[in-house]
Order: structure tokens, then C-alpha cells, then sequence
């Protein structure tokens, strides 16, 4: 896509599951317009695929962080390719 548009994988550890973590995510995402999908780990992380512009993504971000009772320890990221049909922000068992 040439058009801004860039795609991260995330992965977060510290007090991200049960705390609202992925629906602040998503609230977030459809606020800001990006799209992609959340999910909780089998090891105590979330996951996250957000796709939009760097000032969306970093948005979205910025109001996870914000939430009362998420602690964020540490964040993995990194680049990956666009999904070019992608509509939507969704839980990852929502979406497959």
C-alpha cells in the first residue's frame, strides 16, 4: 500500500489479560480507524495486529495505556506486510 499505510505485530506482557485489555483495543482501533485483531495467549500475553497509519497506530496505543488497570511491562513490535482487504478490528476468534 502507498498510501501511509502500515501494518504491526505486537506482542504485550505484564497485567494484560483480564483487565479489559482487548476490548479497550478494539474501542480504540474502531476510534481511530485502524484495523486488525487482538487475541489473549496461553502464556499470559495478548497479541495484537493493528493496521493504519503510524499516527493511528500510535493512538491506539496511547489509549490501551490509558486503561485503569492494564500494566504494560513490555512490548515486542515489529513491521509486517499490509492485508489489503482487511475491514474492521476484531477478536482474534471472531475473525477465523
Amino acid at each position: 500500500m502507498t498510501d501511509g499505510t502500515v501494518r504491526k505485530h505486537f506482542v504485550f506482557s505484564g497485567l494484560v489479560q483480564g483487565v479489559g485489555f482487548r476490548w479497550r483495543a478494539r474501542r480504540a482501533a474502531e476510534a481511530f480507524g485502524a484495523t486488525g485483531w487482538v487475541r489473549n495467549d496461553l502464556g499470559g500475553t495478548v497479541t495484537m495486529e493493528l493496521q493504519g497509519t503510524e499516527e493511528q497506530i500510535e493512538s491506539v496505543l496511547a489509549a490501551i495505556e490509558r486503561g485503569s488497570y492494564i500494566r504494560i511491562e513490555s512490548v515486542d513490535a515489529r513491521r509486517i506486510p499490509t492485508e489489503e482487504n482487511e475491514r474492521g478490528f476484531f477478536f482474534a476468534d471472531e475473525r477465523w
